[in-house]
């Protein structure tokens, strides 16, 4: 099977969910021996400045290609926008070089999927069928409006509310009337997955996680010999990571520190705003970008993910499990994750249960390498790679086959 997977995001280093999603996709098509090329953007906002030659982690492609994107928000764009139909989510990404790129591979290559990484890569499902007969999969790492919705109702500054509020209902209308000029979606879980059906998608479908290689992941267990210490790793452009941690710091941080007055917290993400990257809290310690995720998230025994906004899956979350830590999430931060609260993960929605969550940690320290153990083992029994990719390559055989029938 041959495959182009197109991504709207350059995906080294592969420090945040959606280029986990991506680079592990890859390499797990190409493991049970499909050939995979890499259509690429290489946008302004997260640019990378890389050679190929440099670029190891990229070698089991068969052919990588990139195109720089000027995605930067504009503010003269943003404003006119308002009084287009049009979602300015998804324009930033509308590149004719990109596409001039994407359909001269279709024209030198028989593609049997091109699979695109996201929604914000919709706009050229056109050209795809235009010059190319392969079977157009959309891979939905999220419900981009959903996210969008839910970071609107958490703002209280009323103007930026109504804005973002507007942007969602466009993202939506954009999302909902693309959806079935896909000829095959995989949603990331089974929940995106039926709440993409409610909104009308009637072809071919599939839910797959991001599923995980775990003999990759070698969990340091010396952080439960050390004193209890938080951490949080993520896109620090992210709004949901933005307001998920001003929120732990605002409502939960203060009396976590007056209840805890030793714990410590680390955290570590990309692009952190000024803000930030400049935090002056007692006891809280911002890491300037890690080169490697899994060192950093190794150093603690507990990783927490804030999150008040969000869709498809937390990809830290799993990291972090598969790496053997314990994770203090939001029910936000857990749907589309099957984990048990209390056997391998804690769950915690607001001060009071995240101090509780700190409690349960501290009286049953002893324990707490057996509960990341489990953690672990939940990653190996439900996000194995081989095995989710198996089942995907059989849907995606019969899709292909049902397709070129009709």
């Amino acid at each position: 099977m041959k495959i182009l997977q197109v991504s709207k995001k350059f995906p080294i280093p592969s420090l945040d969910g959606e280029t986990i999603a991506i680079i592990e996709m890859g390499k797990a098509l190409i493991d049970e021996g499909c050939e995979v090329s890499l259509l690429t953007m290489n946008t302004t906002r997260h640019y990378k400045n890389f050679t190929l030659d440099q670029i190891k982690e990229l070698h089991h492609y068969k052919e990588i290609a990139t195109v720089v994107v000027d995605n930067d928000i504009k503010i003269i764009n943003a404003f006119t926008n308002l009084f287009s139909d049009q979602s300015y989510h998804i324009s930033r990404f509308i590149s004719t070089e990109f596409e001039t790129k994407l359909i001269e591979l279709l024209k030198a290559n028989q593609y049997d999927i091109v699979q695109l990484e996201t929604l914000y890569l919709a706009p050229y499902v056109d050209a795809i069928k235009k010059h190319s007969e392969a079977l157009v999969v959309m891979r939905a790492h999220n419900i981009e409006h959903e996210i969008w919705d839910r970071i609107s109702n958490q703002i209280r500054f009323l103007p930026k509310k109504w804005y973002l509020s507007y942007l969602s209902k466009k993202l939506k209308n954009f999302e909902v009337n693309k959806l079935n000029d896909y000829d095959f979606l995989v949603a990331i879980t089974d929940r995106d997955l039926k709440k993409f059906k409610s909104l009308g998608y009637k072809n071919g479908c599939i839910s797959t996680p991001v599923g995980f290689d775990y003999n990759q992941y070698k969990p340091d267990y010396s952080s439960y010999d050390q004193p209890l210490k938080l951490s949080f790793i993520g896109s620090l452009d992210w709004i949901p990571n933005i307001e998920g941690l001003n929120w732990f710091f605002e409502e939960i941080w203060p009396q976590m520190h007056q209840k805890f007055p030793t714990l410590e917290f680390h955290f570590t993400g990309r692009n952190a705003p000024s803000t930030l990257r400049n935090i002056n809290i007692d006891n809280v310690f911002y890491h300037e970008d890690q080169a490697c995720a899994q060192k950093f998230i190794n150093q603690f025994s507990v990783l927490i993910v804030p999150l008040l906004a969000g869709s498809g899956i937390r990809i830290k979350i799993l990291e972090a499990m598969a790496l053997g830590k314990v994770v203090i999430t939001t029910s936000i931060g857990l749907e589309g994750i099957p984990a048990t609260h209390r056997e391998n993960i804690l769950i915690a929605d607001n001060a009071a249960e995240f101090i509780e969550a700190i409690h349960f940690c501290q009286i049953h320290q002893k324990d707490m390498k057996a509960f990341g153990e489990r953690a672990q083992k939940f990653i190996s029994t439900y996000f194995n790679r081989k095995k989710l990719t198996q089942n995907l390559i059989k849907a995606y055989q019969t899709a292909i086959t049902d397709y070129h029938i009709h």
